[in-house]
């Protein structure tokens, strides 16, 4: 499971984004962006900003660490504007937190080169969680100490929004031509024989076993926890094998 930290003090608002992620600080006097269970979409946002970015870290790419941060809605309180303090007040208990990351800079593909290497690597994993929120209007990507640094993965693994037809889903190309290193030439065949043989079932449980319980209680059509766990890690594990043959859009013009 995720460490465990409590919030005690919002610091402020980000506003880069429409779920208003906040700043805060934490009983362990780390600085966290913190992601709130009452924004957007709820605890499936968390759940997708989890699996992925565990799943990142064990493939070798730059992620911030992530932390589940205990909330008390009292913190909001003071807050001057009315929609932060509905989103502390409608968002008590677990929330996730990842470590803010000082100095880092936007990522802009006209300043920072990348590989074809990296390129490559960083395409196929979006290809792997179907990241639809990594394209040249929005990379989502930073540069912090020479190195590329992945973040906000909440728009991933749509499928997650439909059980019934989540194997469908899965198994749907993936377009990369809006992707925000389309045009670094992405060594595809180089990052599916690297990275495919590593995510494994082992592996998958190993990631899926972060996920606060919390944030997967009285899911329909799932009995427990664990057998949620096991349905985000089945179109995983299948998509891992044959993704690098479906990704469409690479080389073709914007």
């Amino acid at each position: 499971m995720l460490k465990e930290v409590t919030a005690t003090r919002y610091i402020t608002p980000l506003r880069e984004g429409g779920s208003l992620p906040g700043l805060v600080e934490a009983d362990d006097f780390g600085i966290y962006v913190m992601k709130f269970t009452g924004a957007g979409q709820g605890r499936k946002t968390l759940v997708a900003e989890v699996v992925c970015g565990e799943l990142a870290c064990r493939l070798g790419f730059r992620v911030p660490r992530l932390v589940a941060v205990d909330l008390d809605p009292v913190l909001g309180l003071g807050e001057p504007d009315p929609q932060v303090q509905e989103l502390l007040r409608s968002s008590g208990g677990t929330n996730l937190g990842m470590d803010f990351l000082s100095g880092a800079l936007g990522f802009d593909p006209l300043a920072f080169p990348v590989s074809p290497e990296e390129a490559g690597r960083i395409v196929w994993f979006d290809a792997l969680v179907n990241n639809v929120d990594r394209s040249w209007r929005n990379p989502n990507l930073l540069r912090r100490q020479g190195g590329t640094w992945l973040i906000d993965h909440g728009a991933t693994m749509i499928w997650q929004h439909n059980w019934p037809t989540a194997e469908t889903s899965a198994a749907r190309p993936y377009n990369a031509s809006d992707h925000a290193l389309a045009t670094f030439a992405p060594d595809l065949a180089a990052a599916a024989a690297r990275l495919a043989p590593l995510v494994t079932a082992d592996l998958l449980a190993e990631v899926t076993a972060e996920i606060p319980d919390v944030w997967l209680a009285d899911e329909p059509g799932f009995d427990t926890p664990d057998d949620l766990r096991r349905a985000y890690a089945r179109p995983l594990l299948a998509r891992a094998a044959v993704i690098a043959d479906r990704i469409t859009g690479i080389g073709e013009g914007r």
